[in-house]
């Protein structure tokens, strides 16, 4: 039985090596290596099922890349309403369209500039109208 555990082990080891081979593993030290290592990504997670060796080497590609990613790559903070302009946009919907929603159109054009903020209520009737989350629309970052 160990000498079937050892052959699996060799199988294994095999595999990771020729996707090393590839693509070593390596710190990511710019943009370009990090668009490399991303299309590696892209293509082993596209694939509809992964060997052992593969998701060895998936699991400390993605390691590097989350390491490169924390001290090198900034993501900018969003509010609520950011949010909401993105889903408007997405669906092609006018400040009117939130009416029937919101309740007023003061009420809309306030929370679209601004001048009022996204209240539970608000909250809550928008992500059942846009079939989302409601944490979709809470604040990452302070208002403007």
């Amino acid at each position: 039985m160990s000498g079937m555990i050892l052959t699996a082990e060799k199988e294994v080891l095999a595999d990771y090596l020729d996707q090393v081979r590839g693509f070593p593993l390596v710190h990511i030290t710019d943009d370009s290596q990090l668009a490399a290592a991303m299309t590696v990504i892209d293509r082993l997670t596209e694939k509809s099922t992964l060997s052992p060796g593969e998701e060895v080497y998936l699991g400390a590609l993605t390691d590097l890349v989350e390491r490169y990613e924390d001290a090198h790559v900034t993501i900018p903070s969003r509010t609520g309403v950011d949010a909401l302009r993105f889903l408007m946009e997405e669906n092609g919907l006018k400040q009117a369209d939130l009416v029937a929603v919101l309740g007023r159109r003061s009420v809309v054009s306030e929370i679209l500039h601004h001048k009022r903020r996204l209240a539970l209520s608000h909250i809550t009737k928008l992500a059942a109208y846009f079939h989302v989350s409601p944490a979709t629309f809470i604040d990452d970052a302070p208002l403007p």
